[in-house]
């Protein structure tokens, strides 16, 4: 389906001015003809094609149409496509035209597009409205979609809530409306689709020996740490799914990221034992240095000649001072040294 743009069809206004005037002229002859019934039959040739016009003189202000910016309007005529109107303007049609979009009813968790109150603006799920909708016009605007938080197994199996939020636009408006049943819908479900295929290739934090960018060799991919490159690889995943609705995907961002409830107290005692083993690798690093310079001093400056034994005893003495938790209690010698 190729989009047809109607941009001929500007003369609203003059079909508007048209109208107006004939409904008064019909108004007028409908006066002049009754005046003239019971004199001549002149009046009743005036007086009928005055009425019938009178009783259908709405029907050409339903060929009337207004489009505001970044609005668009899909237009059938007896079931067949015959073009949008793309560009702000008042519009004159054929008034058995019929504007066409499945998802006018349909409210999703996203900006310009929520229905206040609803269940739908909380949980970012779909929803159709109980009233009727007659406003049947496309927005072109740049829209927000937040869906409801997944949970997804990531590569190790363990279980992470994701949450996502998507830029996105109509580009074609006859693509959105033919080749769809619910361009809004189907954007939803091609974006959980898309993420829990994605999540799936990387770890919540950095593992080895995993290979998130398909070339068989690990990497340091993570959901944690690439969450840049992960957005990215998201986007290019919805994009080629929702092409054939002529929607364009712009941006996507992860919104939230943490594991699901039944780990993550497991997961944050794991995270807790992994830094505090670090944090005690970089303080016996330190000490054995501290170390090693104490001893090169104390033999550089003839202070003290010590045997081995004494070596042993003073390393020995120094990493327990510096590698421990609380202060060491010093014992003064006032003795021999041996």
């Amino acid at each position: 389906m190729t989009e047809i743009v109607l941009n001929k069809k500007k003369n609203g206004m003059a079909a508007l001015i048209l109208t107006i005037l004939s409904i008064l002229a019909a108004t007028g002859f409908t006066i002049f003809g009754a005046t003239l019934l019971d004199r001549t039959p002149l009046g009743a040739l005036v007086f009928v094609p005055a009425i019938i016009w009178l009783t259908v003189s709405w029907f050409p202000f339903m060929g009337l149409k207004i489009i505001g910016p970044q609005e668009a309007m899909v237009l059938t005529l007896f079931g067949k496509y015959i073009g949008t109107l793309r560009e702000a303007g008042f519009y004159y049609v054929n008034p058995f035209c019929v504007a066409v979009n499945p998802a006018s009813k349909t409210r999703l968790g996203q900006s310009g597009d929520v229905e206040h109150g609803s269940d739908a603006s909380v949980t970012g799920k779909s929803s159709v409205s109980s009233e009727t909708n007659l406003n049947r016009k496309i927005s072109l605007k740049r829209m927000t979609l937040s869906n409801s938080r997944q949970k997804v197994n990531d590569c190790l199996g363990n279980p992470v809530e994701i949450g996502i939020a998507v830029i996105w636009r109509v580009v074609d408006t006859a693509k959105a409306v033919f080749e769809v049943d619910n361009y809004k819908e189907y954007l939803s479900l091609q974006c959980d689709a898309a993420l829990r295929n994605i999540v799936r290739i990387y770890p919540y934090d950095v593992a080895p020996g995993i290979d998130t960018t398909g070339d068989g060799l690990p990497d340091d991919g993570s959901l944690r740490g690439s969450s840049e490159l992960v957005a990215s690889r998201i986007r290019d995943e919805i994009q080629s799914r929702v092409t054939i609705a002529g929607l364009e995907v712009i941006e996507a961002r992860i919104t939230h990221l943490a594991y699901a409830t039944e780990i993550a107290a497991v997961m944050l005692q794991r995270q807790q034992a992994s830094a505090i083993i670090d944090a005690r690798k970089m303080i016996v690093e330190g000490a054995v240095g501290m170390v090693e310079m104490a001893l090169e001093r104390l033999k550089e400056q003839n202070v003290v000649d010590l045997d081995e034994e004494r070596k042993a005893a003073m390393v020995s003495n120094l990493l327990v001072v510096l590698c421990g938790n609380r202060d060491a209690q010093p014992v003064v010698n006032s003795g021999s040294l041996y």
